[in-house]
């Protein structure tokens, strides 16, 4: 069920009619928009009784949600939603393209840097690198742990970029929520529903990944279910899925961002790396996905990736991202989009990290 305000509802009002859908027993999800606010009600087993509601102050209407998922559904939520920073002008959602881009692992803090440096100049906003490393096989590179977000919050002060890292039980979650700005669930856990559920009651904003074998539906029940706990900070990412080819690691399927957005409010991000696996298919994909209206990229950058340890067959060299950057802000600005090319990095940094 969704209660629908007036457009001159006041706070007092919205508050007064989530406090009686608590008081019947169910949870309420205030979702303000541009023209009104929306409260989501989950909790419910069947039909909520509208008639109390509907006679309260404030409101316009109380209407029945048919989808499965409820306030990822743009029923609840008509406007976009932007995810924002505390302290930071950075979005993702918004007019500028998210750009985050690192290393796959952090393997050590001269790696990190260096990388780090360039993607800053390049113009990137977010650094992304893995301190838990979800591997197939047990004797791969499992990442630094929390000596690796201590390294991800050094770059963040010294080079004002966001940090995105995986989680991938409730103890990595935990430091992730306390180290990064957002908190990315893998493709591996997309269906993980009680990890879903603590990232819902996290802090910090949460990077999704779409499932290796995930349907639409299935894709927005899980983002549904870390709203339903009351974090409603939430970016999609597509990120390939598993088909019969095998001239791509994976299947990058661009058709699901329009989809996703016509269907719901949240973000969707692209990740064009672990989408094909393949370096020379990166960048191709990068301007695929810009072009087809994502709302930014995840891109994997090594400085050696020859020498990685992890995933560096699909990593871009620092100059091909340079390249990558300076070719997705055109096609960006066709679609209104912008890509800010600029850095803010100070030269006595940069001159320190070559």
């Amino acid at each position: 069920m969704l209660v629908v305000m007036q457009a001159q509802a006041t706070e007092d009002q919205v508050r007064a009619v989530s406090q009686k859908i608590e008081a019947l027993g169910y949870r309420a999800h205030p979702m303000p928009g541009a023209q009104r606010t929306a409260i989501g009600i989950t909790g419910n087993k069947g039909e909520v009784e509208s008639g109390t509601l509907e006679e309260m102050p404030g409101v316009q209407e109380v209407i029945r949600v048919s989808k499965p998922y409820k306030l990822v559904s743009r029923d609840t939520k008509p406007d976009n939603t932007v995810v924002k920073f505390p302290g930071s002008q950075v979005t993702i959602g918004g007019p500028d393209l998210a750009i985050i881009a690192g290393p796959c692992g952090i393997e050590t803090r001269d790696q990190a840097f260096k990388i780090a440096e360039r993607v800053a100049r390049a113009g990137a906003r977010f650094f992304r690198g893995g301190a838990y490393k979800p591997r197939t096989s047990p004797y791969s590179f499992q990442g630094l742990g929390e000596e690796g977000l201590k390294i991800m919050a050094e770059i963040r002060d010294q080079f004002g970029l966001l940090i995105v890292t995986e989680a991938v039980d409730y103890e990595s979650l935990d430091l992730v929520d306390q180290y990064a700005d957002v908190i990315q669930i893998g493709a591996r856990n997309m269906q993980n529903f009680s990890l879903l559920k603590r990232a819902g009651r996290a802090r910090k904003p949460v990077l999704l990944k779409r499932g290796i074998s995930a349907t639409l539906e299935e894709f927005l029940m899980a983002a549904e279910y870390i709203m339903s706990e009351g974090n409603y900070n939430i970016v999609l990412c597509e990120r390939g899925v598993r088909t019969f080819t095998d001239h791509t690691r994976n299947t990058l399927d661009l058709s699901i961002v329009p989809a996703v957005q016509r269907l719901s409010h949240l973000p969707i991000i692209v990740d064009p790396s672990h989408g094909t696996g393949k370096r020379n298919k990166v960048t191709p994909l990068s301007r695929a996905a810009v072009a087809v209206g994502a709302d930014g990229l995840i891109v994997e950058v090594h400085h050696d990736p020859d020498r990685a340890l992890s995933d560096g067959m699909q990593s871009l060299f620092p100059d091909q991202f340079d390249a990558l950057m300076q070719q997705v802000k055109q096609i960006a600005a066709v679609l209104g989009r912008n890509v800010p090319i600029k850095s803010n990095v100070p030269t006595e940094l940069t001159n320190s990290a070559d």
